[in-house]
């Protein structure tokens, strides 16, 4: 079993992995934007969600800001957020399984028996270093989204970045960094975890989610509606858990920018993730902390779905060409 999965892993090369992760990324992004764009908006908003305010449910959401901004509002700051999932899925995936065959290879029989702890340490480390070196388009994604589309303060994903610089300092793209890196290490390595759990040790010892053709070396392997379900359940799970750093994320990315915000309702000031939790509890209550986080769960599911699937089915593909 062990020379099973050593061979395995390298019938795949970190180049095919990385090229997997970012097309996984690719088209992730292009299907769950909408939703990044809802999430962002609900996690902006002080006042309470409710009948009255500016955004009150989903579908008052979508509605409102189609009528006021138009429908490509939705697709608010794709650009960068295409660069920023193709670059984070080319990086958190070819240095996960950089790892994990690091891994397998200096005690394959250690590797069997603490897997799945493994995959979550290996997911979190992954995730972290694509987390920096992508996290200056998600800065400039959450600007994007959050200006009002009939008066903007950018005129696009190259204005934004060099507008932040000039004005703000290079330090302004990554603003909310702590905060995101306090969560992306355990609930990226929660998702791992998971779903390495579901697709390798459950689903596929269910006949009804075992791929008809086995692996090129025998291995019985989950079919692509058993990694869906499987990436849902992890995107759930990890998301829940770690949610409320994603707002306090959010909120500080837009400090300095609240004047062009003043038509949402109120802005908040802080200085620090710290203050961000504070002001957050004190002025809105503990659940304020998980504003958005229906249209947040649906784009999780669906995102970490399709993210691990696009992925392995990909991976799939280049084993059989190369056989």
């Amino acid at each position: 079993m062990t020379k099973l999965l050593n061979n395995n892993a390298d019938k795949i090369s970190i180049y095919q992995s990385a090229l997997a992760g970012g097309a996984s990324g690719a088209v992730t992004r292009a299907m769950a934007q909408p939703l990044d764009v809802l999430k962002i908006r609900f996690q902006l908003q002080l006042e309470p969600i409710k009948c009255g305010s500016k955004y009150s449910s989903i579908f008052q959401a979508v509605t409102s800001i189609i009528k006021e901004e138009g429908v490509t509002t939705l697709w608010s700051g794709h650009v960068p957020a295409q660069y920023l999932s193709i670059l984070f899925g080319v990086l958190q995936f070819s240095t996960f399984e950089k790892l994990s065959r690091l891994c397998q290879k200096s005690d394959p029989e250690f590797y069997m028996v603490h897997k799945h702890w493994i995959n979550f340490c290996n997911g979190g480390i992954a995730a972290t270093v694509a987390t920096v070196a992508s996290y200056p388009f998600d800065t400039v994604r959450t600007r994007l989204i959050a200006e009002r589309k009939t008066s903007k303060a950018y005129r696009g994903f190259s204005h934004a970045f060099t507008t932040m610089i000039k004005h703000e300092g290079p330090r302004s793209l990554f603003k909310g960094l702590l905060p995101t890196l306090g969560p992306v290490a355990p609930q990226t390595g929660i998702q791992f975890a998971v779903y390495k759990l579901l697709t390798e040790s459950v689903m596929n010892k269910i006949v009804f989610f075992q791929r008809h053709e086995k692996s090129i070396l025998g291995a019985v392997e989950s079919t692509l509606l058993a990694n869906l379900i499987a990436g849902s359940i992890s995107g759930l799970v990890a998301k829940t858990a770690m949610y409320p750093f994603d707002l306090v994320k959010k909120r500080l990315q837009i400090q300095g920018f609240q004047q062009h915000r003043i038509s949402f309702g109120r802005q908040m000031y802080c200085g620090g993730m710290m203050e961000c939790l504070k002001l957050t509890i004190m002025e809105e209550g503990f659940l304020a902390l998980y504003k958005g986080y229906a249209p947040s769960m649906i784009k999780s599911v669906v995102t970490t779905a399709l993210h691990f699937a696009v992925y392995d089915e990909i991976k799939h593909f280049f084993m059989r060409v190369q056989t």
